[in-house]
Parts: structure tokens; C-alpha cells; sequence
């Protein structure tokens, strides 16, 4: 923003503090003059006083006049002098939040500003400032890693379906209906892919409309839904729990809760596995468990689950691959409804998942 140039705060201090002395300063003479200079014992003149210049004795206000003119501009000059050499030193710091500033106007966001000495507000103002350049440093990095790795994802199924075409082209006698059915996958695949994208989009934007809900139902009709899924997979469903009042996106909810119940089914066991379902309501939360049996997890594996597109292939079934983005759905709707996402490896092998909400208010209604 261009702005008319003016006087800087280091001028404006010293002024600020100049004044401050010269007014100091003529209040106390002006005391002097009137409680000391007006009211002498009488009798008493100033030619007793030896201090005073001889032509001066017979006139009080010239004789005050001059000494005090000469401490007011003693003053003036002190005041400049030691203001603009105190207000340098306490605007030092922040001349350095101003190029860390500038640094990260121009795309740099790997300048700290680290201001060292005992708190106070300037050293307050950089900690926060290197707080908001690491998350936006991060933010941005994890933006670009997510630009990059959709666009990929996105190309996949273009580039195949490109394929497929160009083998249709040159070989017209090939059967059209294996070729139909491939390009319904990969269409299929790239508008669940797209779909995702909205979806994860829509709620790291927090764009929905808030409402009093029920988790427990939610994640009960989740359930339903798939069942069917479990039963081809022989995956046996268990579910449990209390009401859980909340507020937030049904629509949202229900997708955080399907992919929740979905992740588990997919990734369980090749025969006889299991998916519990929990519900729990504490003083200012409620909490939605969703655990799973399976291959047995490390931690380091675990910890980046939630990341989009990472997949994990050593839990994917062959059969189904998804689009990679199941989790870090699930980890954008939590932070949107300002909750949290824990995702713990079980010992016996699988993975449980806990999502806590802030609890609803009590509904008083008339």
C-alpha cells in the first residue's frame, strides 16, 4: 500500500519525550517563581542574593528569566539528544520484525525472527510471528505436496483412459464391451477421485451449516450402509455406545463416519475380522471409536495415514484401492468441527481410530 510519507515513531518519541522535559521543566519554574519568588519574607530583596546579576536585581522577572531560559534549553537539548538515543534502543526490536517482515512478503518463510531477553510486548509480537510464519510454512508446503500428488492422481485415470482409446482406434476389431467396462472403471475411479477433492475442499473452508446432531445415530446409519460390504467381506460389525450430542454437518459427520467404518472393513482381516463401534459422552466431549482387526501396524506407519493420498499399501486389499484420501477426509472434518483425530496401532494388530467432538450444549427449548 502506497502511503504519503511522515515522521517516523523513533522522530515521534523523541519529540514526545523532548516535550515532556520542557513542560516538566516550566512547571517547575514556574513553581519557583511563584512560590519562591513571590512570597519572600519581607524586607527581603534580591540584592542579598549573589547569584543574580547587579543590573537585574532591581527587575525579579529578568533576573529569573534568563537562568530559566537557559535550563529549558538544556532541557530541549537533553530531550532531543536522550530521546532519540532511548527510543532507538527500545524500537531496535522491532526494526527486526520489520524485515522478517519484508523477507516473508517476498516468499520467504524460513526466517525466524528469535528476539532474545525477558518477555515483553515486542518479544510477545515476534514469538507469535515466528509461530505464524512456521504454520503458514508448513501450510504451504503441505499444499504443495497436495497439488502435486492430485495432480498425479488426476492424470492416472486420464492417461489410461487415453490409452485404452488409442488401442481402440487402432485395433477396430477388438471387443468393445472389455474396453467399456475398463473405461467405466476408470471413470468411475476419477469421479470418486473428484468428488474427495470437493469434499476435502468444502471442509478445510469450514463452509456448511452448523446443527444439533447425534453421532451415535450417525455413525449407526454409516454402519447400515455398509453392511452389506462386511458381509461380503466377512467382516463382523459391533457397535455400542450412548447418545453423543454435537454440533456440526450432518452431512459432513456421516462422511467422516463412513469412511471411518469403510477404512475398516476394507483393511481388516482376509477372513473372520471384526469392527467395533463406541460411542462414549464425557463432561465436554463426545468421542466416536472405530477399531479394527488386522495386520499388526508400526507407529511410524500409523503417523502418516491421515496424510492425503498415502495409502499404505500393506494394508490395501488388492481388490480395492481407493483414491488415498479416506483418512485425510476424516482428518479435515474433525478439525473443522474443532475436534481432534488419534489414530493408534491395536497390539493384537489392526488400527483404532477415536474422533472427539465438543459436546453439544444442553437444548432448552420452549
Amino acid at each position: 500500500m502506497d502511503r504519503a510519507p511522515g515522521l517516523s515513531v523513533r522522530l515521534k518519541l523523541t519529540l514526545s519525550y523532548a516535550g515532556f522535559l520542557i513542560l516538566a521543566g516550566t512547571l517547575m519554574l514556574a513553581a519557583a517563581w511563584v512560590f519562591f519568588l513571590r512570597y519572600l519574607p519581607r524586607g527581603f530583596t534580591l540584592d542579598t542574593m549573589w547569584f543574580v546579576n547587579y543590573h537585574y536585581r532591581s527587575d525579579p522577572l529578568h533576573g529569573f528569566g534568563l537562568p530559566a531560559a537557559a535550563v529549558l534549553l538544556s532541557l530541549l537539548v537533553f530531550g532531543l539528544v536522550g530521546g532519540w538515543i532511548l527510543a532507538g534502543r527500545m524500537l531496535a526490536p522491532l526494526s527486526r520484525i520489520t524485515d522478517a517482515t519484508r523477507m516473508a512478503a517476498t516468499g520467504s518463510l524460513s526466517h525466524r525472527i528469535r528476539l532474545p531477553g525477558c518477555r515483553d510486548e515486542f518479544r510477545e509480537l515476534a514469538d507469535a510471528f515466528d509461530t505464524m510464519l512456521a504454520r503458514l510454512e508448513a501450510h504451504i508446503a503441505e499444499q504443495q505436496r497436495f497439488a502435486a500428488n492430485a495432480s498425479h492422481e488426476l492424470r492416472t485415470p486420464l492417461a489410461i483412459t487415453q490409452t485404452l482409446l488409442d488401442v481402440a482406434r487402432n485395433d477396430l476389431n477388438r471387443d468393445t464391451g472389455e474396453l467399456v467396462d475398463r473405461l467405466h472403471a476408470v471413470n468411475t475411479r476419477a469421479i470418486d477421485l473428484t468428488e474427495a477433492l470437493l469434499l476435502l475442499s468444502r471442509a478445510d473452508q469450514r463452509s456448511f451449516t452448523r446443527e444439533h446432531v447425534d453421532l451415535s445415530l450417525i455413525a449407526e446409519e454409516a454402519t447400515e450402509t455398509l453392511l452389506p460390504l462386511a458381509e461380503q467381506r466377512g467382516v463382523t460389525i459391533a457397535t455400542s455406545g450412548d447418545m453423543t450430542p454435537t454440533i456440526g454437518s450432518h452431512a459432513l459427520l456421516l462422511q467422516l463416519s463412513t469412511n471411518l467404518v469403510h477404512n475398516a472393513i476394507v483393511h481388516n482381516l482376509p477372513e473372520q475380522g471384526t469392527v467395533w463401534i463406541t460411542t462414549s459422552v464425557h463432561p465436554k466431549s463426545v468421542v466416536l471409536t472405530v477399531e479394527n482387526t488386522g495386520e499388526k501396524l508400526t507407529p511410524e506407519l500409523v503417523s502418516t495415514l491421515v496424510e492425503p493420498f498415502r495409502r499404505g499399501t500393506e494394508r490395501i486389499r488388492t481388490d480395492h484401492a481407493g483414491v488415498g484420501l479416506g483418512l485425510a477426509i476424516v482428518k479435515s472434518i474433525t478439525q473443522a468441527h474443532d475436534g481432534t483425530l488419534t489414530l493408534t496401532p491395536r497390539a493384537a494388530g489392526g488400527l483404532c481410530v477415536t474422533v472427539q467432538l465438543p459436546a453439544a450444549p444442553p437444548h432448552t427449548g420452549r
